[in-house]
């Protein structure tokens, strides 16, 4: 049955899309939008470090992604002004990235993939991947998320709490740079923090507690990745970007929802 690349690709952008959703709230509730962003494109130079060394691009990717991650959370903690920190960060590492990319001999014609994805070329190993993190992800977050809710919320109380909010930071940074690693391929890395924060951003006005958002941003992400797909294969536009505009889409309609619901 895998072997229909079709098949392939939507369980590809199934396991990506409940990974991203399932990170994508604590995105938004601790406000990482810029964060998110200056890790995938961080994964642009991690694409040319392995095409360069003949390493595997999963690999290559997700340890350059952790690498800025780290760096920026190294910066916050010594009071730099972070919006102007990661804006330096996110573009130096793309442009870097992109003129990597243009010196290795064949590289340029598959730029465009890693830039926004090529979830129908995904292969049964590619498949693996992404469900295997998505799972690792999602047995992370049942076992640390009272602890990371806490410090989340508030951090004072999850301090007085015995909780390490600083850790739980960096448990959440280095969650980051593994969906960044897994979405890659699928949704490329221009649009990965787009499928980070859409989906939990048109749960937020329908969910009452964190744990309903944490589920309706599921099924934004799934429902995204599945409408993209089908709006790709009718109007044979790019599947990545197709995915995207399906979750801007189901945004947009939640958002015209919610304010009829208040009116």
């Amino acid at each position: 049955m895998l072997d229909d690349f079709l098949i392939r690709a939507t369980l590809a952008g199934v396991g990506v899309g409940l990974g991203a959703a399932l990170l994508g709230c604590f995105v938004v509730w601790r406000r990482m939008a810029y964060f998110g962003d200056a890790t995938a494109h961080a994964a642009i130079l991690g694409v040319a470090l392995s095409l360069g060394f003949s390493l595997p691009i999963p690999g290559g990717v997700l340890v350059v992604a952790l690498v800025m991650a780290l760096t920026i959370t190294a910066l916050s903690r010594r009071g730099q002004a972070m919006d102007t920190v990661l804006g330096v960060l996110a573009h130096a590492a793309l442009a870097f990235g992109l003129m990597a990319v243009a010196f290795l001999p064949g590289a340029r014609l598959n730029l465009e993939s890693y830039l926004f994805g090529d979830i129908l070329s995904v292969s049964k190993s590619d498949l693996a991947l992404v469900w295997g993190g998505t799972v690792l992800l999602a047995l992370w977050l049942a076992w640390r998320w009272q602890a990371l809710l806490t410090a989340t919320l508030n951090p004072d109380l999850a301090a007085a709490s015995g909780i390490d909010p600083e850790r739980e930071q960096l448990g959440l940074t280095l969650a980051l740079a593994l969906v960044v690693a897994l979405s890659i391929k699928v949704v490329g890395a221009l649009l990965i923090t787009a499928l980070l924060i859409i989906p939990a951003a048109a749960a937020r006005p329908f969910a009452r507690t964190p744990e309903a958002m944490l589920g309706l941003a599921a099924v934004v992400a799934v429902a995204s990745a599945l409408g993209g797909l089908r709006l790709a294969w009718v109007l044979d536009t790019p599947a990545g970007p197709s995915i995207v505009t399906c979750a801007v889409i189901l945004f947009a309609l939640g958002q015209i929802v919610a304010r009829l619901r208040r009116g």
